[in-house]
């Protein structure tokens, strides 16, 4: 088992928390731990409860989407300093993507009930947070309503 102080310091060393009060960083590890995923793991599936997010240490994770009657699609990869699962903060807090490793993926995960309990009990907290995933849900937006033209948009005429 990883000690709180690693966590500590693995958390320091993410780009997440680059700016983010030390007195922050050690109420946000009390959420954490340190997970692995194997190649071809899912982290998530579309659909289920989204109970973490996680901040990719090492390795590729497949952000998919599917499309009726397609193979699933990949809207993004995410890799090393990389933030994977916004659903938490958003009612109804289901996954809204599928997350697949595609390498062995090393990864600090935060558990979504305790840290929104932290955030509602400490406003900077809570605005350090979504100042951080804000971003986040922007980008893995637009890679996906990318996808979707070049899925479903009109071929140009010459």
């Amino acid at each position: 088992m990883v000690q709180v102080d690693n966590l500590g310091r693995i958390l320091e060393e993410h780009p997440f928390a680059q700016g983010l009060d030390p007195a922050l960083k050690d109420v946000m590890i009390g959420c954490a731990a340190n997970e692995r995923f194997e190649a071809g793991q899912f982290l998530f599936r579309e659909g289920g409860e989204a109970k973490k997010f996680y901040l990719v240490r090492s390795g590729v994770v497949a952000v998919e989407v599917h499309a009726p009657g397609r193979q699933a699609l990949t809207v993004e990869t995410i890799d090393d300093g990389g933030v994977l699962g916004w659903s938490w903060l958003v009612a109804p807090y289901k996954w809204t993507f599928d997350a697949r490793a595609q390498t062995l993926v090393r990864a600090l995960s935060f558990d979504a009930t305790c840290l929104m309990r932290k955030m509602e009990s400490d406003p900077v907290l809570g605005y350090q947070v979504m100042k951080r995933f804000v971003p986040v849900m922007a980008h893995r937006l637009h890679a996906a309503r990318m996808q979707m033209f070049d899925l479903y948009g009109p071929a140009k005429k010459g």
